[in-house]
């Protein structure tokens, strides 16, 4: 997939090279941008090599993806300024080809009588494809300023969100606890230990009666976690802490889709980290709690998610034993699996992750938007079909990009209330 990835971006940069050395800018047409474009982009290509294949200090790999982000997004929107402008001048050249061969001669000869007469005159302005090359630069760039400022200001800007739960079968003991949800740590992405500490204290200071993550604790091997592995572990709450694995934890982006030692030491490794923190980590299995003499059920599945995801999870094994219990809590990585199998059970609401709002767009009070929901149905909030849930927590890290933009880190607080 690099090595792939690594291919297509060369192609861009010939292509955007030579359309703008086609311009009549002196500057491109020198060594010296020669060598800085190709050079920038060589370099670039080598660092993210380095950085996906060894393990390198988390603030030069940080370094390293943020540029290559912001390069990439640059480059991708002057790619689509240069098609609008090649898809333009075809279309001439195609109209022409199909014109009457009389009717381009009288054209021509015409052209020839009005211009003949006239004396030469220094040409000013640019043409149409000029001024698209050029001004296709400045908008190309415009993303830079604020994927920047999602590096440097809304990376770790957690923010708390609160959200009740009204549940008609909801046992009297438990009207007014409060669960905290965190979900995609992804620790493999972060660069600022006092940042993150600063977002669990957060969580901590809302003291929430039962806490649950849902999945994503790295990005690949769970060795990302030493250096985080403290912070978490002071995430705790008087009726536990419940967790449960996301598409990332198995290490498929690292080891590969297929069984190996290393890879199945890899799980048991990041298992033991839940353990240690003190997360009581569910794999397709249920608790009871119980208070007062009441109960309800937590339920954990293993990473399942539509299309190309994980389907580990067997959420018919997760929900035996809990056939008595009048609510259901379900905590499911990925939103895709509410519609495709909770649903169909009585499971009355859903904890998810996985979408990180894509880290891009608009998220208020009433309204939200982001690219995410062009491929995620349920991808940020509270949905609901009859008297089941879904809630999809928009995640504490990041990946790819190292910020946000517009979606914030998440720290979400429930309330169930009996309706």
């Amino acid at each position: 997939m690099l090595i792939i990835n690594a291919i297509l971006l060369f192609l861009l940069d010939f292509y955007i090279f030579f359309a703008l050395r086609a311009t009549k800018i002196q500057f491109v047409k020198t060594k010296w941008f020669t060598f800085i474009w190709w050079g920038y982009s060589i370099s670039l290509l080598v660092g993210l090599f380095i950085s996906a294949k060894f393990d390198i200090p988390l603030i030069i790999r940080s370094v390293i993806l943020v540029a290559f982000f912001m390069t990439a997004v640059c480059k991708f929107i002057y790619v689509i300024i240069l098609l609008i402008d090649d898809v333009r001048r075809g279309g001439i050249w195609v109209s022409r080809l199909f014109k009457p061969k009389k009717e381009v001669e009288t054209i021509e000869e015409h052209i020839e009588e009005l211009e003949a007469p006239l004396p030469e005159v220094p040409k000013k302005g640019i043409s149409r494809s000029e001024f698209l090359l050029r001004s296709g630069v400045v908008v190309a760039s415009l993303p830079l300023l604020p994927l920047a400022w999602g590096v440097i200001s809304s990376a770790y800007d957690y923010r708390i969100r609160r959200q009740k739960l009204i549940l008609p079968n909801l046992p009297s003991s438990f009207h007014g606890m409060t669960i905290g949800q965190i979900s995609d740590v992804h620790s493999g992405s972060f660069y600022n230990h006092k940042a993150v500490l600063g977002g669990v204290e957060m969580l901590l200071a809302e003291k929430p009666d039962v806490i649950f993550f849902t999945g994503d604790l790295v990005n690949n091997v769970a060795s990302e976690m030493y250096d985080y592995q403290d912070i978490f572990a002071k995430v705790n709450a008087p009726l536990g802490v419940y967790s449960t694995l996301g598409n990332h934890d198995y290490g498929d982006y690292y080891y590969g889709a297929t069984d190996s030692p290393e890879k199945r030491k890899n799980l048991e490794d990041l298992i033991k980290t839940h353990k240690a923190m003190g997360w009581d980590l569910l794999m397709d299995e249920n608790r009871i709690l119980k208070v007062n003499n009441e109960e309800l059920a937590i339920v954990g599945v293993q990473n399942w998610g539509a299309g190309r995801f994980p389907k580990k999870g067997d959420l018919k094994k997760a929900l035996v034993g809990t056939e008595d219990q009048s609510v259901k809590l379900l905590l499911s990585h990925d939103p895709t699996h509410w519609r495709e199998q909770v649903l169909a059970t009585d499971v009355d609401v859903m904890f998810a992750g996985h979408t990180h709002g894509m880290q891009f767009g608009v998220r208020g009070e009433n309204f939200q938007w982001s690219p995410a929901k062009f491929i995620y149905k349920e991808w940020a909030g509270l949905y609901e079909e009859g008297d089941q849930k879904l809630y999809v927590n928009t995640g504490y890290g990041f990946l790819g990009y190292p910020g946000r933009v517009g979606i914030l880190p998440e720290i979400t607080i429930f309330e169930l209330v009996k309706g």
